[in-house]
C-alpha cells in the first residue's frame, strides 16, 4: 500500500510520536510506502509541493519531540483557498489531482474538526480515500473520549497556576491565567481543579462579575488575601455573551482577551492588585506527557490497522479505554463542550471553586 501523511491545524504535543508510530508499523512491519505532506495540504498544492518518504530511520528520536517535523498550518482552507486579489478559491480538486499522480491509496489526515471537515470534503467531493486521525488540546471533538496534548497542555496549565500561586500570596494579587479553549472549557476546568484555583471561568458558563467578585471579598473575609483565577480564552461575562460564537469572538478581541476582559469588570468590584497571564502557545510546545506519546502512538497504529482493514472514511477514536474507527462524518457533527450539569463540574464546586454562574 503507498499512502501519504497529512498534518493540519496548529501543532500539539504529540504529532511526531503519531507519525513514528505509524511509520514503525506501516513501512516498518507492514512494507508500505508512506509519503509525508509538508504544511498540510498546502504541501500537494504545484506552487508548494513539498511530499518526501518516511521510512523508521527518518522517525528516530521523534517519540518525545514537540511540533510536527512535517510542519503544518490552520490557515489556507483549500476549499476556500485565499487568493493574491483577495477572492478565494475551491482547489480541491487539485488536491485530488496530486493524490493520483503520487499514484496513493489514499490519506491519513492528523487534525482537529475544521482538517477533518476538509478530509471528509475531499472523500466526498472527490473521491479520495481517507482516514482521520484527531488532533486537538482543546480535547473537543465528541467522537473521542480524548485527544492527544490535552493531557500535556493540562500539565503545562496546572504547574503555571502552582507557580502562580507563591507570586499571588506573596503580593495579596488576584492573578488571572488564561488558558486555551475558545468553544470548549476542558483545559480550564481540568488545569483550575489540579491547581487549586479560587475561581474557573469557562466558555460554557457566562460568568456574573458580582459573583466572581463575592468569592474574593469571602476569602479575604477569611484570612486569604490573594486569589487564583483560570480563564479560557473563550470565557465572557454575560453582558458579553449574546449573539453567535463569532459576535462572541469578536467582543473577547476587541476586548484584549478572555482574561483582560475579566479583570477589567471586575476592577470596580475588586479593590486588589490585579495581573494576568496568558499562557497561550506554551501548552503546544515542548515534549508531550508520557500519556500522550502512548495515545498519539495507539492512535498512529490505529490508522495503518483501519488502513489495512480497508476501513477509509473513518476516524481514530478512543472510546471507553479501546481504539476504535467511527465514521468521519459523524465524528465532525458537533463539539464535546464542557457539561454544566456534569460530575468534572459539580466537582469543583463541592470543593468551593466558585464557575461565576
Amino acid at each position: 500500500m503507498r499512502v501519504a501523511l497529512v498534518m493540519g491545524g496548529g501543532d500539539a504535543p504529540g504529532l511526531n510520536a503519531v507519525l513514528r508510530a505509524f511509520v514503525k508499523r506501516a513501512v516498518g512491519q507492514l512494507g508500505w510506502d508512506v509519503l509525508g505532506v509538508e504544511h498540510s495540504f498546502q504541501g500537494l498544492f504545484p506552487e508548494r509541493f513539498a511530499v518526501r518518504p518516511l521510512t523508521p530511520l527518518s522517525c528516530q528520536g521523534l517519540l518525545g519531540r514537540g511540533g510536527t517535523i512535517l510542519g503544518t498550518t490552520n490557515r489556507g482552507d483549500p476549499f476556500a483557498f485565499p487568493m493574491p486579489d483577495g477572492s478565494t478559491q475551491d482547489r480541491g480538486g487539485e488536491l485530488a489531482d496530486a493524490v493520483r499522480r503520487l499514484r496513493l491509496d489514499g490519506l491519513v489526515v492528523v487534525g482537529g474538526d475544521g482538517t477533518q471537515r476538509m478530509a471528509h470534503r475531499l472523500m466526498t467531493g472527490h473521491g479520495v480515500p481517507v482516514i482521520g486521525v484527531p488532533k486537538t488540546i482543546d480535547n473537543d471533538l465528541g467522537a473521542t473520549d480524548l485527544t492527544f496534548g490535552f493531557r500535556t497542555a493540562v500539565d503545562v496549565a496546572t504547574e503555571a497556576l502552582d507557580r502562580l500561586h507563591t507570586t499571588a500570596a506573596s503580593h495579596d494579587r488576584v492573578m488571572f491565567l488564561e488558558v486555551m479553549g475558545r468553544d470548549a472549557g476542558h483545559i480550564a476546568l481540568e488545569s483550575g481543579i489540579a491547581g487549586g484555583a479560587d475561581v474557573i471561568l469557562l466558555p460554557e458558563l457566562p460568568y456574573s462579575p458580582e459573583r466572581v467578585a463575592s468569592k474574593i471579598h469571602k476569602r479575604r473575609a477569611l484570612g486569604r488575601t490573594f486569589s487564583i483565577v483560570v480563564v479560557a480564552e473563550g470565557a465572557v461575562p454575560r453582558a458579553l455573551a449574546e449573539g453567535s460564537l463569532r459576535e462572541r469572538r469578536a467582543r473577547i478581541d476587541a476586548g484584549g482577551g478572555a482574561a483582560a476582559i475579566a479583570r477589567e469588570v471586575l476592577s470596580p468590584l475588586v479593590q486588589a492588585e490585579m495581573r494576568f497571564v496568558v499562557l497561550g502557545h506554551l501548552q503546544r510546545g515542548g515534549s508531550p506527557s508520557p500519556f500522550d506519546r502512548i495515545l498519539a502512538t495507539r492512535f498512529g497504529v490505529g490508522a495503518v490497522d483501519l488502513a489495512a482493514a480497508g476501513r477509509w472514511g473513518e476516524l481514530v477514536c478512543l472510546r471507553q479505554g479501546r481504539i476504535e474507527g467511527v465514521p468521519l462524518g459523524d465524528a465532525v457533527q458537533g463539539p464535546r463542550l464542557v457539561d454544566p450539569s456534569g460530575e468534572l463540574v459539580a466537582t469543583a464546586r463541592a470543593v468551593g471553586i466558585e464557575l461565576g454562574a
